[in-house]
């Protein structure tokens, strides 16, 4: 098969792989390891510019990963000023009518008067000078590299970051077509990234309510079932906070819906506020007036503390009358906890139950003994069965 067929198939292999992805992460390790093979190299990275504090943060490492290059790291980044090409050579040449061509660069330092020397300045690798690379040289040093070629990723318009390839110590040195290759193969990773964003905005949109920005049931559900089956493997504390919004169809009624879409608003945003004290808690509306807390990891001591200052903040809204809110946690004795729906069930009574006696804070299922036998008992109408059944309202 001639070298033109290879290349042709290892494009359309790399544009399927980051098209099967389901995430961002094996989105951008599909298009490392793609590139890598396509261009016979060693090693791969994938980089993204961050403008607002001026960095370059690796995405991901893939291949023969050198000591400290993880996977995909968590505090992996570079100041751009130690790499002025992202930002000098794109704005300076490819904004003003030129093409973001790919450059090589070799551990030896600066390439020399030859042929590949020639092709690699006129792609931008060594047309400012070797200030421009003596990060880069002396990371193939310490990393036994002996070449890279740098492909710019460019994205609506604008550079987004950089697909990186390297070969080891006493591989053939990357040339002028493979630079031009490589130009080709960050085309295709920048649609591949582009398509990945769309559906991560589907994904958001899916899981995300409108009004408020915070999960929706659907998300919640989804984590649910995952905190409880991370509770019956290891014992995690799982809680689940359920609230009602006391008033609203009051606040509708007679101020209106755009002063009740306010309210549920800024509930939201007391909401996300508090939830923010339990870490890793996520924060939602379940529909209508009802929202919830869900943590994972924190006693329920904390949880219950927090939910108390939530029911404070709630009291202070301009309009509205507080919040409702119930809470059930495996870490009081609340019996097994096999399913989400028990956990939902309990929460939901608890909730239940403070709203008929109007609390101004939450009742907690386990230290009241009423709570339970509510959410053990057959529901007495349609309205409690579908609170109590831990489905949507």
């Amino acid at each position: 098969m001639g070298g033109e067929d290879v290349r042709l198939r290892a494009v359309v292999s790399l544009a399927q792989s980051m098209a099967a992805a389901h995430t961002p992460r094996e989105s951008w390790r599909a298009a490392a390891l793609g590139a890598c093979e396509a261009l016979g190299g060693s090693f791969a990275a994938l980089s993204v510019w961050e403008r607002g504090p001026g960095r370059l943060r690796v995405l991901v490492n893939a291949g023969e990963r050198a000591a400290g290059e993880d996977e995909f790291p968590d505090e992996e980044t570079y100041p751009v000023h130690e790499f002025p090409e992202i930002t000098e050579f794109l704005h300076e040449r490819w904004a003003g009518g030129g093409e973001p061509d790919a450059w090589v660069e070799t551990a030896d330092g600066p390439v020399g008067e030859d042929d590949v020397a020639s092709d690699v300045k006129s792609a931008g690798g060594g047309g400012h000078g070797s200030g421009y690379y003596h990060q880069r040289v002396a990371a193939l040093r310490r990393r036994r590299r002996g070449c890279c070629v740098v492909a710019p990723i460019v994205l609506h318009g604008r550079a987004w970051g950089e697909l990186y390839v390297a070969r080891p110590v006493g591989e053939a040195v990357f040339g002028r077509e493979d630079a031009d290759f490589a130009t080709v193969l960050a085309a295709v990773v920048a649609a591949g990234i582009s398509q990945t964003e769309r559906l991560e905005e589907v994904r958001k949109l899916a899981f995300t309510d409108p009004l408020t920005g915070l999960a929706n049931r659907r998300l919640v559900d989804a984590r649910l079932d995952e905190a409880v089956e991370r509770h019956r493997a290891d014992g995690s504390v799982v809680s689940l906070v359920v609230c009602d919004l006391n008033g609203l169809k009051a606040v509708n009624d007679t101020l209106g819906h755009a002063v009740g879409d306010r309210l549920l608003e800024r509930f939201g945003s007391v909401l996300s506020r508090c939830g923010a004290m339990l870490p890793g808690a996520l924060a939602a509306r379940l529909g209508g007036d009802e929202f919830c807390l869900l943590a994972v990891g924190p006693e329920a001591d904390e949880v219950i503390r927090v939910a108390t200052e939530l029911c404070d903040r709630a009291s202070e809204l301009e309009h509205g009358d507080g919040v409702a809110c119930g809470i059930a946690s495996t870490g009081d004795p609340i019996g097994p906890v096999v399913s989400a729906r028990r956990l939902f069930r309990l929460a939901d009574a608890a909730q239940y139950r403070a709203k008929a006696a109007r609390s101004t804070k939450p009742v907690v299922a386990g230290r009241d003994g009423e709570v339970i036998r509510l959410a053990d008992s057959p529901p007495k109408s349609a309205h409690d069965r579908r609170r109590l059944r831990g489905s949507r309202p």
